[in-house]
Parts: structure tokens; C-alpha cells; sequence
């Protein structure tokens, strides 16, 4: 009975896609309404098989053949098959007469159902063999989807630059996955998973652990399709791109990364290492990425931006062991990010008539950076800063889950909701207001609500994606390091944090002004972010370099 909506979900759009191809010469209308007619019914099933996971059906994979060619219908697969599927199905609604006007249409709605084929096998796979497949076919699909516009130089060399990411971080895969296949003979991934359980001490090549070398290839292989830092630069180059297909991607290509950590959490659990370096690199990739959307002047590019800092804090909450957090995370962003694309053109209509923004006194505050005249007590607001969103985070964690708190992932991840918290009443504070604590009350009850909310969906999520508990422990126990060095790390980031609001009240108290030196500082921090860190004119300058030697080769040998 799982088997229908296991392989409906992957049929029904490839179907679709050959009859888009088959009437391809008629009329448009008819082209987009089997194109979206396919995506509803693909949702559909997709939402059969998430009913059937949530009534607690067990995990069972349905194989094709005997080795390989197999689909796993567990709840993170059924879930991510209602994300994609759902996406999908917006995107194709949109383009209908988004796309009206340009050429290609046909090959468009064609190759979006390709696409959302893909996708769902990647999230279904249950066997190496068939993961890789779809790995790489979302690569060539997104590189013809995002060349969609054939005159167009510019759309032309970022897809080839995407592509050209995207198969260095193939690389990785195959080769963990031939690492995988070697140790245990066999490409099925629960088979793998069950046998690496039994012996996590396996060794693979040179006397290198399985676990540690096979998550690190993985890892790296996320890293190149979730942008991060260093392999980041395809993702805000390719807005030349149709407006669905950025939606698309950065509603749900981009999400593979964190979906590709999750589906191997049981190989992650058997690593410490591994997982302290996915926290490092999220953690970088969070604090750039939004940087750099704070410096861009194009709407599409700024969200860009954004996303690469989200997809950093997802990687950042794989590697503090809050996985199924991390999927509740892409969830939400891929809704949200997708909305602000398909909204992104109406918004800079919008703006090129009148921008729209009500000279009040929120927006003086946030514009002109203007405090409010009269003060509140400092000592006291301070204390609310700091004591009242600590509280409210404490006690919705606690009233969840009383044991919390003996995870080290959890207190990072409540250190970083704090900072947050803090950040939003001290910006209350500031704000010019008739009634002040009338305000801040509202932020309170509204950050209390988003708290609760935000605390039991990951709750529940946690349950329905690892509802095995001993799994769950082990998770969190590989992502731990020594105590004595995780209450080092929390004291050393208090005392950067504190210093940081300390010197932004001292210079906002001082006169307001800034000295030659600290005015020279900031000019020179501006530059490094407007160019972008320079990351992408190091890589020009590395591909002219090679093509030069190329050249220079060619002529030496004299092959041309």
C-alpha cells in the first residue's frame, strides 16, 4: 500500500513532463495546465504518504531491483516531499503568466517538472546508487533552468558557474559512498546504517575511521550545495535567472544540503569532530551572509545574501546536534524565502513609483538612527534587556523538555536566542515612543508567543523525525565537546558579546562622534564588505590564471 504513493510522487511529474513535451506546439494555456495539473496531484500523494507517516506506519523501503534503484518511506522523506512538492506547485502557478512573454515556455514548465522529480527522489532515495543519481541531475536541471533566457551572456556563465560548484561537490559524495560501499558491500542505506551500528569502529582506507572520513566527504559535499562560506559565491550571482527558478532554488535546491545531513544522522552519530567543524563553518557562513545582505543595494541579490546566512545557521544547528531543528529551519525559510522572491518584482514596481515608507517615528528611528529624547532609568532597562528574555527562554524550554539543559547543543542554541531577545528590547528601548512600556510589553508577549511556538514545533518535529530516543541522545552526545572547554567557549563569547553593547553605549553616549582613525577603520570594513571580501575576485583571478597556463600549454605543445 506505501509502494503507490512512494513511486506516484516520482512518476507523476516525470509524466507530466512528457506530456508538456508532446503538446509543446499548442497552445500555451494547455502546456501550463498539465504542467500544474501533474504538480497538484504529485502534492497530493505526497500528502498521502506524510498522513500515512504521521500515524506512526513504520519506515519501509520499496527496491526496483536487487542492488540498488530503491525509495525509503520514512518521515523525513515524506515530509521533505511535502515541502518540495508544495513549493513546486506555487512556482508553477506563478509561472504561468509570469512566463507568458518569454520564449522557451514549454521547455520551462518542462523542465520544472523534471526538477521536482528530482528532488523527490533525492529525498526518497534508500540506496547510495539512487541518491547520487538525483544528486546530479538537480545540478544539470538547475544549470538549464537557470539558462532559461538563451541571450542572455550573464544567466549563461553563473549557471555554468553553479554547475561547476555543484560538481565539486559531487565529488565528495561519490566518494563517500564508495567508502561506504567497500567497508559493508552493500548500497542500501538502511542496511548501511544498521551495520555501522554494530560496528562503529569500522576502518576504511589508510587506517582512517569509516565514520569520521565518510561524514567529512558528506559534509563537504552539503557545504558546496548549501553556499557556504567559500563556496557560496553561485548562489547571489544567479538572479539573471527567471524569478521562479531563484524562488525555487532557494526555497528548496539550496535546502539539499541540510537534508543530506539529516538523511546520514545515523553516520554523524558515530563522529565528534566532524560535527564541531559543521558548527564552525555555519557559524562563519551566518555572520557573512548577513553582512553581506546589509551591503547590497539589489533586492534579489540582498535575499541572496540572505539566504547563504541562513543556510549557515542550519549548518550551524546540524553541528550543535539540533538536526530535526535544522529541517524545521529550511522549512520555514524555504516558505518565507520563497515568498519575498515571488513578491520581489511587485516590491521594485512598487518602489520606482514611491517608496512607500511613512515618515513616523519607527521609521526615523531606524533611518536616522535618531533615540529617543527622554531616557528610561539605564540600569533598569539594562536589566530587562538581559534578565527578561533569558527567563522567558529558560522557562519555555523547561515547561518542553526538563532535560534540556544537560545538552550542550541546546545551552548554544539558547545563547544565541538570548542574544537575539536582548537585541530586540534594547532596540525598544531606543525607540521614540509616547508609551513606553507600553511597547515594550507588546514585544514581550509577542517574543513569549514566538518563543512557545517556536519551542514546541521543534519539539515535535524531534519526535516525529528520530522518534527513537536512544538516537536522539547519541545525536546530541556527538556534538559535545569537554566541559571544561564548552565553559570556556561560553565565557569568552559572554565577555565579546557584553564588550560589544558596552562599546556601542559608550560611543552612542559620547558626542556621537567618531575619531579620524575609527572613521579610517570603518571606511576600510565597508570596502572589504562592498567587494564582497574580495571571494569572488580571488576565484577570477584563479580561473584567468588557469586558462593563461592552459593557453600557455597548448601553445607549448603545440596542440593548437
Amino acid at each position: 500500500m506505501l509502494n503507490i504513493p512512494l513511486t506516484g510522487m516520482i512518476l507523476v511529474p516525470l509524466i507530466a513532463a512528457a506530456a508538456v513535451w508532446l503538446v509543446a506546439r499548442h497552445s500555451r494555456r494547455v502546456v501550463a495546465n498539465l504542467s500544474i495539473a501533474g504538480t497538484v496531484v504529485t502534492f497530493a500523494i505526497a500528502l498521502v504518504a506524510l498522513g500515512f507517516a504521521l500515524t506512526g506506519t513504520p519506515a519501509e523501503a520499496f527496491a526496483f531491483s536487487a542492488s540498488w534503484g530503491s525509495l525509503l518511506f520514512d518521515p523525513l522523506s515524506t515530509l521533505m516531499a511535502v515541502v518540495i512538492s508544495g513549493i513546486s506547485l506555487i512556482v508553477h502557478i506563478y509561472s504561468r503568466r509570469y512566463m507568458a512573454a518569454e520564449q522557451g515556455y514549454a521547455r520551462f514548465f518542462m523542465l520544472l517538472d523534471l526538477m521536482t522529480a528530482a528532488l523527490l527522489l533525492m529525498v526518497s532515495a534508500g540506496d547510495l546508487i539512487t541518491l547520487l543519481v538525483a544528486w546530479h541531475l538537480i545540478g544539470v536541471l538547475l544549470y538549464f533552468l537557470l539558462g532559461q533566457e538563451m541571450t542572455s551572456h550573464t544567466a549563461h556563465r553563473y549557471a555554468s558557474w553553479t554547475l561547476l560548484t555543484y560538481r565539486f561537490g559531487d565529488l565528495p559524495l561519490v566518494l563517500a559512498a564508495v567508502l561506504l560501499y567497500q567497508a559493508f558491500g552493500t548500497w542500501s542505506l538502511p542496511e548501511i546504517f544498521d551495520a555501522l551500528g554494530q560496528a562503529p569502529d569500522t576502518q576504511t582506507l589508510f587506517g582512517l575511521p569509516l565514520a569520521e572520513a565518510a561524514a567529512a566527504l558528506i559534509a563537504l559535499s552539503a557545504f558546496a550545495r548549501s553556499a557556504q562560506f567559500l563556496l557560496h559565491t553561485w548562489l547571489p550571482y544567479t538572479m539573471s535567472g527567471p524569478t521562479p527558478v531563484s524562488a525555487l532554488m532557494h526555497a528548496g535546491i539550496v535546502n539539499a544540503g541540510g537534508f543530506l545531513i539529516n538523511r546520514f544522522a545515523p553516520l554523524f552519530v558515530h563522529t565528534d569532530g566532524v560535527l564541531h567543524w559543521l558548527f564552525i563553518v555555519g557559524l562563519v557562513t551566518a555572520v557573512i551572509g548577513s553582512v553581506l545582505m546589509l551591503a547590497q543595494n539589489d533586492i534579489k541579490k540582498a535575499l541572496g545574501y540572505s539566504t547563504m546566512g541562513q543556510m549557515g545557521f542550519m549548518v550551524m544547528e546540524c553541528g550543535v546536534g539540533a538536526f530535526s531543528l535544522a529541517v524545521y529551519h529550511l522549512i520555514a525559510h524555504g516558505l518565507f524565502k520563497g515568498t519575498l522572491f515571488l513578491g520581489a518584482g511587485g516590491v521594485i514596481h512598487q518602489a520606482r513609483r514611491d517608496d512607500g515608507v511613512p515618515k513616523d517615528d519607527l521609521y526615523t528611528f531606524v533611518v536616522e538612527r535618531q533615540p529617543v529624547r527622554q531616557r528610561r532609568p539605564w540600569l533598569l532597562m539594562a536589566a530587562v534587556t538581559l534578565v527578561v528574555p533569558v527567563t522567558i527562554l529558560v522557562l519555555a524550554h523547561w515547561l518542553v523538555e526538563q532535560d534540556f539543559f544537560q545538552k550542550q547543543g541546546a545551552i548554544v542554541l539558547l545563547f544565541f536566542g538570548w542574544m537575539t531577545g536582548a537585541q530586540l528590547i534594547f532596540a525598544a528601548y531606543r525607540m521614540r515612543t509616547d508609551n513606553p512600556w507600553r511597547l515594550l510589553g507588546l514585544m514581550l508577549v509577542s517574543f513569549t508567543v514566538v518563543v512557545l511556538g517556536y519551542i514546541l514545533i521543534a519539539h515535535a518535529f524531534d519526535v516525529f523525525l528520530y522518534p527513537d530516543a536512544a538516537l536522539r541522545s547519541q545525536i546530541h552526545a556527538a556534538a559535545g565537546i569537554d566541559i571544561f572547554w564548552f565553559d570556556v567557549l561560553v565565557i569568552l563569547v559572554t565577555v565579546v558579546v557584553v564588550a560589544g553593547w558596552l562599546t556601542t553605549y559608550y560611543a552612542q553616549n559620547n558626542g556621537g562622534g567618531r575619531s579620524l582613525q575609527a572613521s579610517r577603520l570603518w571606511r576600510a570594513f565597508y570596502t572589504l564588505v562592498a567587494r564582497e571580501f574580495y571571494v569572488g575576485a580571488f576565484y577570477r583571478r584563479l580561473s584567468d590564471a588557469l586558462l593563461g597556463a592552459a593557453a600557455r600549454l597548448n601553445v607549448m605543445l603545440r596542440w593548437s
